[in-house]
């Protein structure tokens, strides 16, 4: 990698994030692969110049450094380990990146596989949504070796603002579930905070510039609650896979005899939410458990 001019980049999963953070890599001039299930959410991309492949196999062969945004632990580990997938048939030295938030012993399992074959892998999950990827102010929290880290150090500067290298295989993960364990009982405080200022009969934006840059200031308060109030619950971020992630912290924190109560509580919020039709809407439609 001592030449980043001839280095051919990869990008596996094209969704709400990770089509911007594709073409966030593209536009810094850097050759791109892309794939998709859905070959059309790859589009936009391959006009602006990236190539298409067929499948994660012929990325593998061709890519040095390659990242992956999918959706669940089982896709995470069908790209990765499946019979087409990214270990397999990926080349020795190169740089596999997967900034899907999925189980801290999936990343281990697959860091193991890669080192097998002189690959190396990061566990790289991100925070910040659709914005923080729209505008590459993504937080990413990383896992592996922290050589490798420094080697792919400057992809990820394309991509977020902080950047924290957090351990071995694995810490990048737990990292992010700290994250979301942060993330799903503030989402409840936010949501009764500006029911119960409906309720009151305050103006609700009026009191989110009161109380957003005080002690109870979030990036959830300043950036959801808004969308709440104007009826967009549009997804930067999938009940599906919020729910998905608590599920995954729950386990760990299992596996760790600790309690969650506050996380267990979300998720039970969530699961009324997703059994109600709102699986594919964005986080901040948790504010209509109290509105249905």
């Amino acid at each position: 990698m001592t030449n980043e001019n001839h280095v051919i980049l990869g990008f596996i999963g094209t969704g709400v994030m990770g089509k911007s953070m594709a073409a966030h890599l593209l536009a810094a001039g850097h050759p791109l692969m892309v794939y998709s299930r859905t070959k059309d959410k790859t589009k936009d991309l391959v006009e602006k110049g990236a190539i298409w492949a067929e499948t994660p196999k012929e990325i593998a062969e061709k890519a040095t450094v390659i990242f992956t945004m999918v959706g669940y632990p089982a896709d995470v580990e069908e790209v990765y380990l499946g019979e087409d997938g990214l270990v397999p048939n990926g080349t020795e030295g190169s740089y596999l990146i997967d900034m899907t938030t999925s189980a801290p012993s999936l990343a281990v399992k697959i860091y193991n596989e890669a080192k097998k074959r002189g690959i190396h892998a990061i566990d790289a999950p991100v925070s910040g949504g659709d914005v923080g990827a729209k505008e590459a102010k993504l937080s990413i929290m990383a896992g592996g070796d922290s050589d490798a880290f420094e080697t792919i150090r400057p992809y990820l500067d394309l991509l977020g603002t902080n950047i924290v290298y957090q351990g071995k295989a694995g810490s990048g993960q737990h990292t992010k579930m700290c994250n979301q364990i942060a993330i799903a009982s503030n989402m409840i405080g936010v949501c009764e905070a500006i029911i119960y200022a409906e309720k009151a009969g305050l103006n609700p934006d009026t009191v989110i510039k009161s109380i957003s840059t005080g002690a109870a200031g979030s990036w959830s308060l300043s950036n959801l609650a808004p969308r709440m109030l104007n009826g967009n619950f549009e997804p930067g971020f999938y009940i599906k896979h919020f729910i998905k992630d608590m599920k995954i912290a729950i386990d760990e924190a299992e596996q760790m005899n600790m309690e969650v109560p506050g996380l267990t509580l979300a998720k039970s919020l969530y699961d009324q939410l997703a059994k109600n039709g709102e699986e594919n809407s964005g986080t901040q439609a948790l504010y209509k458990y109290w509105k249905n």
